[in-house]
C-alpha cells in the first residue's frame, strides 16, 4: 500500500469516525433538546392548569361576591316594600278603628272592658280612663257603681286604661297599644307574598 493509499484510507477512516461521533453526539443532543422540550410543555401544562384553576376561583370569588351584594340588595329592597306595605296595612287599620268607634258596638265594648276591670279590681280601688275623644260617650255609657270613671288628658285612640293604685296594675286596652303591640308583631308571610300555600 503506498503512502498516498495509506493517506487516503487513514482519511476515510477520521472521516467515518468523525461522521460517527458526529451523528451519535446529534442523537443525544437531540434526545435532550427533546427531553428539554417535553419537560417544557408539561411545565407549561402544569402552570396553564394553575392559572386556570386560579382564575377560576378568582372568577368564582368575584360571581359569589355580585350574587352576595345582589342578594343584600334584593333584601333590602324586599324588606323597604315590605315595611311600605305594613305602613299602608297599618293605615288602613286606623281608618277602620276610626269608623269602629263611631259605631253602637264601639260602646259595647267600652262597657264591657269597664265591667273587666271592675271585676279584676273586686273591692279595691280603680281608675278607668277614656280616651278624650269618648268624652261624649260617657252620659250613654252603662256604667256599674262606684266606677271612677274619667276622660284622659291624653288621646290613645279609643279603648279604655285602668289603673289599680294598691295593687299596682294597669289595664291597658286603649287602641294605640293593641295597634303598636300589632305592628310590631306583625310579620309577612312569605308564601302569602309569593300567592302560594303552606302546603306548596
Amino acid at each position: 500500500m503506498t503512502t498516498e493509499e495509506k493517506l487516503q484510507h487513514f482519511l476515510e477512516f477520521c472521516m467515518e469516525d468523525a461522521r460517527s461521533r458526529s451523528a451519535k453526539m446529534l442523537d443525544e443532543y437531540t434526545a435532550a433538546l427533546e427531553q428539554t422540550f417535553s419537560e417544557h410543555q408539561e411545565d407549561a401544562k402544569r402552570r396553564a392548569r394553575q392559572q386556570v384553576a386560579s382564575e377560576s376561583e378568582q372568577i368564582e370569588r368575584e360571581i359569589n361576591k355580585r350574587l352576595s351584594l345582589e342578594q343584600i340588595g334584593t333584601k333590602r329592597e324586599f324588606g323597604k316594600k315590605q315595611d311600605e306595605l305594613k305602613e299602608k296595612l297599618f293605615q288602613e287599620l286606623q281608618e277602620m278603628v276610626n269608623h269602629f268607634r263611631n259605631t253602637p258596638q264601639y260602646t259595647e265594648l267600652i262597657e264591657k272592658e269597664i265591667r273587666e276591670a271592675k271585676e279584676l279590681a273586686g273591692k279595691e280601688f280603680i281608675t278607668i280612663y277614656i280616651d278624650p275623644a269618648d268624652e261624649e260617650k260617657i252620659r250613654s255609657l252603662s256604667l256599674p257603681e262606684s266606677a271612677d270613671i274619667r276622660v284622659s288628658e291624653y288621646s290613645f285612640m279609643g279603648g279604655t286604661r285602668a289603673v289599680i293604685p294598691n295593687r299596682h296594675i294597669l289595664i291597658d286596652n286603649s287602641f294605640q297599644t293593641k295597634l303598636a303591640e300589632a305592628k310590631r308583631d306583625f310579620r309577612f308571610n312569605i308564601k302569602d307574598l309569593m300567592g302560594g300555600t303552606e302546603n306548596d
